[in-house]
């Protein structure tokens, strides 16, 4: 299951968030991941769940945003969201393209509270 060591990754740069920040509870997060990430949205819930537990992230919520595919075709120039495994150019039949869009895990904000002022703070991942 890759989303243990994706959880993994997010915990670990909610720690570096909460020490830069003197943050003291991480209330919620939003993650941005492409489709072709392949990302199973309750096992990630369940991993980050696991791994929250005892840290400043325990009882967060995560928010997971999918985002599409975008491809290229190198023949013609044709920029189209192919599906999963399926990357025809729509224009000319080739499937030779580059992907543009769909692979990335981005840590895209935090919302939190703050050690001493107890006032929310949303604080953006990298």
């Amino acid at each position: 299951m890759h989303e243990m060591s994706i959880a993994e990754d997010l915990m670990r740069q909610l720690e570096e968030l909460a020490i830069e920040n003197a943050i003291a509870r991480v209330e919620s997060v939003t993650v941005r991941a492409g489709v072709l990430a392949g990302i199973v949205p309750e096992a990630l819930d369940m991993a980050f769940a696991c791994l929250a537990e005892g840290t400043v992230a325990e009882g967060a919520e995560l928010h997971l945003e999918i985002e599409p595919a975008l491809a290229e075709c190198r023949r013609c120039g044709h920029r189209f969201e192919p599906e999963i495994d399926a990357y025809l150019c729509e224009r000319c039949g080739v499937a030779d393209v580059t992907i543009l869009q769909g692979r990335d895990i981005i840590l895209s904000s935090v919302s939190c509270e703050q050690r001493g002022n107890g006032d929310d703070e949303d604080q953006r991942g990298p």
